[in-house]
């Protein structure tokens, strides 16, 4: 096919060399944005009479009906296009003869791929909130099912203290809401119009950019024209906020598989998110979990490689830029694919309270609640710690629990003890007094997790827009 910059060559291009050139084959994803964008364009070039109202017409009618003809079918993109925006101009000029060369009028491939990209993220990241909403929601309403639910509390996998299962799951509901932030954040950065910057040094042409702008609902139109073709950040910052949530998402599945082993037995994933072994006929893989926490280092490894490729970039646009897609694709594409199957699984977990109930009062996780009663009393902390230590070493010998110990064993250790001890050692108790804000009581779960709802529809709406 023709090539949109053949005119000073003399040679074919070799076709190895056509081959690695393209792009066709990924970046067709932004055929509609790409169709949007040229429009918009389009109607901006009659608008102010840099060509003739009547060609803009004609090519604003083409571009609506190569869209119809390509979500149809009725149409394909040609194979030998170099990237979608050269099979767009090919399908258009043999529609409509010569006016359509007047389109790419003021125009580079190297704005227009940035606009593409734009438009693209911004779609992506409303998608991305809404899946993430979703996913805390679901969060929520398990957290909602579980404030009395008394589970261990870990530090280096080590129970440590008892909780409930709605604040471990509120640390959670915490870490997608900062997700939900930065997508947000990330979306505002994305929201700005590079068309019009040309291949780097603007347009002669008096092109109305503010006018594309709020035609295709962009909140800013790009301040420096070399800026506005080499800029990735966007793309870099969405691959990063991509990264992080997926690393969240991990951190969830990891705690998943280590709860539903048979060594914790806390909780059971429904047989629709878990497979079995073509071996072992006992087995319930827990394998979401699993291949959400093994997913997580390719979306983090998109953004190694995206940033690699800018790192060394002169202004302005260089052919390195190409490798910016595939990058954010499979990230955008891995993240929302793994969130609704976390939030599905989620959905059918069965939680099993006995079983946590009877490892949160194992481990000794009282004793920093025997450390406060005696500092309660007028014993200095240190002291206590090393008193509380004796005793749990002296427990362990005695093959007891904190709560099996007699009064008068415990005075052993310091004489002011009194039954008072014994309610305050009870794992539910050592939950209740916890009433600092932020905290595991009950009641202030509660609290939490009705703020929450009311933070989770403040980040779920759609990301809010300026003037252009």
């Amino acid at each position: 096919m023709t090539k949109l910059w053949g005119g000073r060559f003399q040679k074919e291009i070799d076709q190895q060399m056509l081959s690695f050139h393209s792009s066709l084959f990924f970046d067709r994803r932004l055929l509609f944005q790409d169709l949007r964008g040229s429009a918009a364009h389009a109607r901006m070039l009659g608008g102010t009479g840099i060509i003739p109202r009547e060609d803009a017409d004609a090519l604003v009618t083409g571009l609506a009906q190569l869209a119809d003809d390509l979500r149809d079918r009725r149409a394909e993109l040609p194979a030998g296009a170099e990237d979608v925006h050269s099979a767009v101009e090919q399908l258009l000029t043999e529609r409509l003869g010569a006016v359509a060369g007047k389109l790419h009028t003021g125009r580079s491939r190297n704005d227009q791929v940035a606009l593409d990209l734009r438009l693209y993220l911004k779609e992506e990241i409303e998608k991305t909130l809404g899946l993430l909403g979703a996913l805390a929601g679901q969060l929520l309403n398990l957290a909602g099912e579980h404030v009395e639910t008394v589970c261990p509390g870990y530090t280096h996998l080590q129970r440590a203290q008892p909780v409930n299962l709605a604040h471990h799951l509120l640390a959670y509901v915490e870490m997608f809401f900062r997700d939900l932030e930065r997508f947000r954040d990330c979306y505002r950065r994305t929201d700005v119009l590079p068309l019009g910057a040309g291949a780097l040094a603007g347009s002669g042409f008096p092109l109305d950019r503010h006018l594309v702008a709020r035609e295709l609902g962009f909140a800013r139109v790009s301040e420096n024209s070399m800026d506005a073709v080499s800029d990735r950040d966007f793309a870099v910052e969405f691959t990063f906020c991509a990264s992080l949530a997926m690393v969240h998402l991990s951190r969830l599945g990891e705690e998943l598989v280590l709860w539903s082993s048979g060594e914790f037995s806390f909780v059971e994933i429904d047989d629709a998110y878990a497979t079995g072994s073509s071996m072992m006929p006992q087995k319930k893989n827990p394998d979401a979990a699993e291949l959400v926490r093994g997913k997580t280092g390719r979306v983090c490894g998109d953004l190694v490689a995206l940033l690699t490729v800018l790192k060394g970039l002169p202004l302005t646009y260089n052919k390195d830029l190409q490798e910016d897609k595939e990058a954010v694709f499979d990230a955008s594409d891995t993240l929302t694919a793994c969130l609704p199957v976390m939030t599905g699984m989620l959905g059918g977990l069965r939680v099993n309270k006995e079983s946590m109930r009877r490892a949160a009062g194992r481990g000794f996780t009282n004793a920093t609640d025997l450390a406060d009663y005696l500092a309660g009393r007028g014993v200095p902390f240190r002291t206590a710690h090393e008193l509380t230590g004796q005793i749990v070493l002296y427990a362990l010998r005695e093959q007891k629990t904190l709560e099996e110990l007699s009064l008068a064993e415990l005075r052993r250790f310091w004489p002011g003890f009194d039954d008072e001890v014994f309610v305050r050692l009870r794992v539910e108790e050592c939950v209740r007094v916890r009433q600092i804000y932020g905290g595991p009581a009950p009641q202030r779960v509660r609290e939490a997790l009705e703020r929450a709802r009311m933070r989770l529809a403040d980040l779920t709406v759609s990301p809010e827009r300026g003037e252009a």
